[in-house]
């Protein structure tokens, strides 16, 4: 992996961290009923989408590198789309 690959998959990374911490806390807080159940749990299904699109580009990025392509030219998907994949 080249520097700039490096540090690309470094910053999603970084991020997908932040928001486990920030998911984490979050259900924390509804658990013990320390805030308004309405709001964060709007909040916490954004950042549960958002944090599937982050994964859904670090696959993106590790299989075009994998298969001898740019991982600059993979792209965050919408919603929608990543939140359609089965498992």
């Amino acid at each position: 992996m080249t520097r700039p690959e490096a540090e690309a998959e470094k910053r999603i990374l970084g991020r997908i961290t932040e928001m486990i911490s920030q998911e984490k806390d979050l259900r924390e807080r509804l658990a013990q009923e320390e805030t308004d159940g309405t709001t964060e749990q709007a909040r916490l299904a954004h950042l549960e989408t958002e944090l599937d699109q982050c994964w859904d580009l670090l696959r993106q990025r590790r299989a075009r590198i994998a298969a001898g392509q740019d991982p600059a030219e993979a792209n965050v998907r919408p919603a929608s789309e990543v939140e359609g994949y089965l498992s």
